[in-house]
């Protein structure tokens, strides 16, 4: 079985950890599975929602890939040192991405190097002031490092992780379920294409 770990601390956007959660647990019969991953037993969300972890954070470690969810105290986030030293990522064994601010939270653990970003509009001048260049695009990957921008890219983060572990025929049979009725393939070849859809699965693990 192939872990993913949704990180999602306190203040998170709902729209962020669960549309990307939901769509890649679709795929537990094929062997990939999403946890919502929390520093604390609970947290709660920017709308107020409380939700209980389903994995601690220390998790993260060692699952195959990582999501970083983004929400209002991001900057609290990256402010704790302790808390940051909990996340220990490998992008050499490890998929790892970021959905808005949770960019901020790879560039503060140094895993981003030259590479660009996406990001929303609110965190973008936190993420270029550490030196990150933030695109103009809702979805960008290179290599096992991935980000996406705007609460409704999280389907696009959720693609690529679908389709880098389990390949395009999958991630296009999540989609097709779950879009609008009248526009399944119209947004299936979306999420693909920005997700950068084709490419053969790749083995990762713990």
């Amino acid at each position: 079985m192939v872990q993913v770990a949704v990180v999602t601390f306190d203040g998170f956007n709902e729209l962020d950890s669960f549309i990307a959660s939901a769509l890649i647990n679709r795929c537990r019969g094929d062997g990939l599975e999403a946890f919502i991953t929390t520093p604390a037993p609970t947290v709660t969300s920017m709308n107020g929602v409380e939700v209980g972890g389903q994995r601690p954070l220390g998790f993260a470690a060692e699952a195959d890939v990582v999501l970083i969810g983004s929400g209002v105290r991001t900057r609290d986030v990256v402010a704790d040192s302790p808390l940051l030293a909990r996340l220990s990522l490998d992008p050499a064994r490890q998929l790892i991405g970021s959905q808005c601010s949770g960019a901020l939270v790879l560039a503060h653990l140094g895993l981003l190097g030259a590479m660009p970003v996406c990001t929303d509009l609110t965190s973008r001048p936190f993420v270029e002031a550490r030196g990150v260049r933030v695109l103009d695009a809702p979805f960008h990957a290179e290599g096992n490092i991935a980000t996406a921008g705007g609460c409704l890219a999280s389907q696009y983060l959720a693609t690529w992780v679908i389709t880098r572990t389990l390949g395009e025929d999958a991630a296009r049979a999540v989609l097709d379920y779950v879009a609008p009725v009248g526009e399944n393939g119209e947004t299936a070849d979306r999420a693909l294409r920005a997700a950068g859809g084709g490419g053969r699965p790749v083995s990762v693990s713990a």
